[in-house]
């Protein structure tokens, strides 16, 4: 016979697996991949209990060793992290976020959601649409001239 105890471990355990599938965040993950296709747009991984973000990191610069005058190009790389991490990680590589194509550079950024870190970071050039709008409305007015009342 079975008794009491046993069922409710049973439930128990049921339960976590449960919780713990449903609640588990789902990132794209690669390591220093040239593009932001096949393996880091393809590559899902569910992340540990205790990883509650999608870690995104872009680089910019030559191999193997980062030297001035090599070619440069683009390494992304995805994973699984926790806000602590992520945290550290944009602290540590922001001050380098410089974008400036001759220059060895790291950017960070991190997401919640699952799937969230499908697109590559920018750091903050989704500002630029916007002011590109707002510059093409005033060149736009300043050469049709506003039509007057």
């Amino acid at each position: 016979m079975v008794n009491l105890s046993s069922i409710l471990m049973l439930t128990l355990i049921q339960l976590y697996i449960f919780v713990s599938t449903v609640n588990s965040l789902e990132c794209y993950v690669c390591e220093n991949q040239e593009d932001n296709s096949e393996k880091c747009a393809k590559t899902i991984l569910t992340c540990e209990y205790n990883q509650d973000v999608c870690l995104t990191e872009i680089k910019w610069g030559s191999t193997p060793y980062w030297s001035q005058g090599a070619k440069k190009q683009y390494y992304v790389s995805k994973r699984c992290s926790n806000k602590t991490e992520c945290a550290m990680t944009r602290q540590r590589y922001m001050p380098l976020c410089t974008n400036i194509w001759y220059q060895d550079w790291v950017c960070s950024d991190c997401c919640q959601g699952d799937r969230c870190n499908y697109y590559i970071i920018n750091d903050g050039s989704s500002k630029k649409p916007y002011h590109t709008v707002v510059l093409f409305g005033v060149l736009f007015t300043s050469i049709y001239g506003i039509s007057k009342y």
